[in-house]
């Protein structure tokens, strides 16, 4: 699970490559999920959670380089 504060020392393009990892790992669990073979169905909720926290300090980023 990953930490705001350490989302918070990482440029915009470091997120914006994490997020596309987590989407991408996203997609690969819903499949195992589809499949009946993921081992861990908690990570969902995690990644899920983690690519939420991405989004929306990436929104504050641009509202606050907006004012």
């Amino acid at each position: 699970m990953t930490k705001i504060d350490d989302l918070k020392t990482k440029s915009d393009d470091e997120l914006a490559n994490q997020l596309g990892e987590l989407k991408r790992e996203q997609f690969n669990l819903r499949f195992q999920a589809a499949t009946n073979q993921l081992e861990k169905p908690s990570r969902i909720r995690e990644v899920r959670r983690d690519i939420a926290r991405i989004k929306t300090l990436q929104t504050e980023r641009t509202r606050s380089a907006a004012k």
